[in-house]
């Protein structure tokens, strides 16, 4: 064997780790939703905090119930996978 020569220059390759794919995908609308979310959760407790009885559950609910599952719910559009 000849000095310069690594295992992978003598035609052996590195194995990649098997990625098992579960069909959840993450893309630029999931994290617009779930940033909204957040907003919203943020301001209904600002709103909480200063004693509004209408606003902040309204506001708290759009967020916990709405736009958070929403980000995790959303799928892009992947025309390869046939669906």
């Amino acid at each position: 064997m000849a000095a310069g020569k690594s295992v992978a220059a003598r035609g052996r390759t590195q194995r990649k780790p098997a990625v098992a794919e579960y069909g959840f995908s993450w893309g630029p609308l999931n994290s617009l939703f779930l940033g909204l979310g957040i907003v919203m959760l943020v301001a209904g407790y600002v709103a909480l905090s200063r004693g509004s009885i209408t606003l902040a559950p309204a506001l708290l609910i759009l967020g916990y119930c709405g736009f958070v599952p929403a980000s995790l719910l959303i799928r892009a559009r992947n025309p390869v996978s046939g669906e």
